[in-house]
């Protein structure tokens, strides 16, 4: 059972990453904190932490809509930032957690922003 849940779980972060690195300038590698980053450019788009959860920054109004429509939660360690939270806790939640990176490309990526 717990292979299979790995495996499960290897396959959700291919399907994200494979998404999102399709767009024009994005580049994937090693978080600070463990976990895989995104990024556009210099910039962090957010990162992902063992396969289950998404962190991602806005700023606090985009946050707070995030949060009230609930679409992320608070950030799990700091919640009072603009960082938010998405669980990955299944395929289901693979497509939330794109949009949610799309949103962030586009902010930060204007001229790309068709995506």
């Amino acid at each position: 059972m717990g292979e299979f849940y790995v495996g499960l779980e290897s396959l959700i972060l291919e399907k994200i990453s494979k998404e999102i690195l399709s767009w024009p300038g994005v580049t994937t590698g090693q978080h600070r904190f463990g976990g895989t980053e995104f990024r556009i450019g210099k910039r962090e788009m957010g990162h992902i932490h063992d396969d289950t959860l998404a962190d991602l920054p806005f700023p606090m109004q985009v946050r707070n809509q995030l949060i009230d429509s609930g679409r992320a939660s608070p950030h799990h360690i700091l919640p009072e930032s603009g960082w938010v939270s998405k669980w990955i806790r299944g395929e289901e939640d693979v497509s939330e957690v794109v949009e949610l990176f799309r949103m962030q490309y586009k902010r930060l990526n204007p001229p790309h922003s068709i995506i």
